[in-house]
């Protein structure tokens, strides 16, 4: 073999050895976590707190917020399931819609998710009535402020007699379970 076959076979050997960088490789996997808070409801917790026929009501929301996040852990897309149940109101107590605010406790602050109810989707009869709401979505950013300041936001339900609000609790007042990431 002459030296320029030689060389031209290293060359080629050496080109083989070092391989080829531009092969692309495989993206991150974005996540997918549930978050769960478990919320006692109180006409006590309003500002200023109940004390006409509504004030003998209670409840409990239960609420699963699910949120997906980039191979970075930013929030990209959030939604909540609700589930609602009410009790201890007068019977025939209409309901007008439920969020979640965000303001301490103490303190009362704008609505940031709407639940979406509509007029007479969640009956009060006989004092008690419970509802299921799933699938609401969740601005990312808004989802971000739950997940990072829990005591900062409170959900409430509001009713014709008290449209501010008749029941309410701090997210960060009952049981939170902050759930597992799943692979999305």
């Amino acid at each position: 073999m002459n030296r320029f076959t030689a060389l031209i076979v290293g060359v080629s050997i050496l080109a083989a050895a070092c391989g080829d960088d531009s092969a692309p490789t495989a993206p991150a996997q974005a996540t997918t976590t549930t978050s769960t808070f478990t919320v006692p409801l109180s006409p006590g917790n309003e500002v200023p707190a109940i004390t006409n026929a509504d004030a003998s009501g209670s409840g409990t929301a239960i609420i699963a917020l699910t949120v997906t996040k980039d191979a970075a852990g930013t929030i990209t897309s959030a939604s909540a399931n609700f589930q609602i149940s009410l009790t201890g109101f007068p019977a025939g107590t209409r309901v007008t819609d439920a969020h979640i605010h965000n303001a301490a406790a103490g303190s009362n602050g704008g609505a940031i998710v709407n639940v979406g109810l509509t007029s007479g989707e969640l009956a009060i009869t006989n004092g008690s009535g419970s509802l299921t709401k799933n699938g609401i979505n969740v601005p990312a950013d808004r989802a971000a402020a739950i997940l990072n300041n829990r005591g900062g936001h409170y959900f409430n339900v509001h009713t014709a007699l008290n449209p501010d609000g008749a029941v309410r609790g701090q997210l960060s007042s009952g049981s939170f379970d902050p759930g597992t990431s799943v692979p999305y």
